[in-house]
């Protein structure tokens, strides 16, 4: 039966999505039809991502490579210490693809974000916001 066995509680309990990311080739084509074909809100760029807000969750549209594979999608959760989670999930044997880094500086605040793939190799983000001052 599912779920049989598994009986531990994890010190981190992953709630609430920060953040869904989707990949696409052309990234002012993407940029034109999430702001004015859906009317999303438009938030800001850093690099090859533009971020949107839907609700309590961002949405990120990342420009990959011509040949990198298409329906990408990262689903990011919010967590408040980066640092912590981190170090448990590391203890629990979990490998990152990129530990904890600054993405992008923010009028009040650093944007974090650490990923690591599920056993399905989906590939999971970690999304810290931290207040400065």
């Amino acid at each position: 039966m599912a779920g049989e066995g598994v009986s531990f509680r994890s010190a981190v309990q992953l709630e609430k999505i920060g953040q869904i990311a989707i990949t696409v080739v052309d990234l002012a084509r993407a940029k034109e039809f999430y702001s004015n074909v859906l009317g999303m809100k438009f938030l800001f760029d850093a690099g090859n991502m533009a971020f949107y807000q839907c609700g309590d969750v961002r949405l990120m549209i990342g420009a990959g490579a011509a040949n990198s594979p298409r329906g990408g999608t990262i689903v990011y959760f919010r967590v408040s210490d980066l640092e912590a989670v981190h170090a448990h999930l590391v203890e629990r044997s979990v490998v990152f693809v990129q530990a904890p880094h600054l993405v992008a500086k923010m009028p009040d605040h650093d944007l974090w974000l650490a990923f690591f793939n599920d056993p399905d190799a989906n590939v999971i983000g970690l999304l810290c916001e931290k207040r400065r001052g």
